[in-house]
């Protein structure tokens, strides 16, 4: 049964924090998946992310929505994914997205239900859910015990 955590982020500042621990604690081959309603957050949350893990400020983060796979340079490369336009696992197959799941960078997955099958064993999910102008419930989900600890670690601060 995976941990789950659920933490209310009244502020754009708070998601932004969160965000930044998430990038600050990652290592290589760690994937996150990003679920939400459009307008969640999920593209600002990896933006937040990005800077955690030291994406330069040259390389602004965007949503990947059209190209479907954004990489940026950083203390670990950031493979940003966006599966939104795509239908289901079969499309998602023909992408080679085995080799950024199970790279040596960390991989952020928004609309991860598209994955289907390919949805690694070892990841940490995260719900957004937009319930005010800036604010956020974040359900966080380990999926692995290795996820577990560091969540509670990132929640300390």
């Amino acid at each position: 049964m995976p941990c789950q955590e659920t933490i209310e982020l009244p502020s754009l500042a708070e998601t932004q924090t969160l965000g930044r621990r998430l990038g600050q604690t990652a290592i290589p081959g760690d994937v996150i998946t990003l679920s939400g309603d459009l307008g969640a957050g999920k593209t600002t949350l990896t933006q937040a992310i990005g800077q955690g893990i030291e994406v330069p400020d040259s390389c602004y983060i965007t949503s990947p929505t059209f190209a479907l796979i954004h990489e940026y340079p950083a203390r670990i490369p950031l493979y940003h994914i966006d599966l939104y336009r795509l239908a289901d696992q079969e499309e998602t197959e023909t992408l080679g997205l085995e080799d950024y799941i199970y790279g040596e960078g960390l991989t952020v997955i928004e609309w991860p239900d598209r994955l289907g099958d390919l949805m690694p064993e070892n990841y940490l999910g995260i719900e957004l859910i937009f319930t005010g102008e800036n604010a956020r419930t974040v359900i966080l989900t380990a999926h692995h015990k290795t996820w577990e600890a560091r969540i509670k670690a990132i929640l300390r601060g």
